[in-house]
């Protein structure tokens, strides 16, 4: 009887003994892993290529000196079940990321996004430029022509002036170019319809691609944000009353490479598409991307009675209500009498 007793303590011993240990060493674990990383003040950016398992991941931390124990965060991963779960990416650990952040953020995929900024006033030919500059995009249009690149896109036929909505995207490394003329054309497609939906009544315009169309042309005529609804009153009216539009933009627009800088009174007399002071009404597609201001100045326009604008040489514009007054501005701002 007494041994059977020893014996019933000792184990009982033993496994107070086990559950002290246990929690001993849940108790370290846990903490281990609520320590912060070993970052210094700049995040330091970590790529998790597509099919690393967590135990080359945490070997590769501790190889950087990033965390204490590759043993431990693999345990942990293991333990909780984001082992399983990693996603790819590029990650920037930053100060202050503890292993179970960690492994939170490779779970959750929160990998770097780079920006990438499209700017009003860009024609199409800008845009593919500065795309094709940028490291972030995986390439895949260079040598296709704009038909193709938009076939590409699943656009075939449709015209690519103007149809990319300028603001700052941000993309993780090795998305494509596709993706970003994807997103860029949706949101101005959005935000055109969502604009034209809110139109003032009566415009002298029938469709969203005509708003479009002409926000292009108080895009290039004006940086002056107090100045676009008026821009856009003067062309409106002019519309209204079948008047030539008679805009240098549309002119250079339509002269393409041939434009020195320099644009001529025989510029000006030489008809194109775009030339508007040879043909009325609006010219075939935009002639760059408009921004939100311009669209919006389009869809509710101030039309106070001006048919005329010029500038006054500092970013902003007379506006007239008669040709008489708008010769006399000219002479007073462009030729200096």
């Amino acid at each position: 009887m007494k041994l059977l007793t020893r014996i019933a303590l000792t184990g009982l011993a033993f496994l107070l003994a086990s559950a002290v240990g246990g929690l001993w060493l849940f108790h370290t674990q846990q903490h281990a892993m609520e320590r912060p990383l070993h970052i210094d003040d700049e995040p330091f950016v970590y790529t998790v290529p597509r099919g690393t398992t967590i135990s080359h991941i945490a070997q590769d931390l501790e190889a950087a000196g990033i965390v204490e124990s590759a043993l431990r965060l693999e345990l942990q991963a293991r333990w909780n079940g984001s082992a399983s779960r990693i996603k790819a990416g590029e990650y920037a650990l930053k100060p202050g990321l503890t292993p179970l952040g960690l492994l939170d953020l490779l779970v959750a995929g929160t990998v770097v996004q780079y920006p990438f900024t499209i700017v009003e006033g860009w024609t199409f030919s800008d845009l593919r430029r500065r795309v094709s500059q940028s490291s972030v995009f995986v390439q895949t249009l260079q040598g296709l022509s704009d038909d193709e690149v938009m076939t590409r896109l699943g656009l075939e036929g449709v015209h690519p002036e103007g149809r990319f909505f300028p603001e700052t995207y941000y993309f993780p490394t090795g998305s494509s170019d596709v993706q970003l003329l994807q997103r860029a054309f949706r949101a101005m497609s959005t935000y055109l319809n969502a604009a034209w939906a809110r139109r003032t009544d009566g415009l002298p315009l029938s469709s969203p691609e005509e708003v479009l169309v002409l926000a292009s042309i108080v895009e290039k005529e004006t940086g002056a944000a107090e100045e676009r609804a008026r821009i856009a009153g003067v062309f409106v009216s002019r519309l209204r009353r079948g008047m030539r539009l008679e805009t240098d933009p549309t002119v250079i627009y339509g002269m393409g490479d041939r434009f020195d800088g320099n644009l001529t009174k025989t510029d000006l007399r030489r008809d194109t598409p775009y030339n508007t002071y040879t043909r009325k009404g609006l010219p075939p597609t935009p002639i760059a991307i408009a921004g939100a201001a311009a669209i919006d100045a389009v869809v509710a326009p101030i039309e106070d009675g001006s048919l005329y604008f010029v500038s006054k040489g500092d970013g902003r514009h007379v506006f007239s209500t008669s040709y008489e007054d708008h010769r006399k501005a000219v002479r007073r701002y462009q030729l200096g009498k």
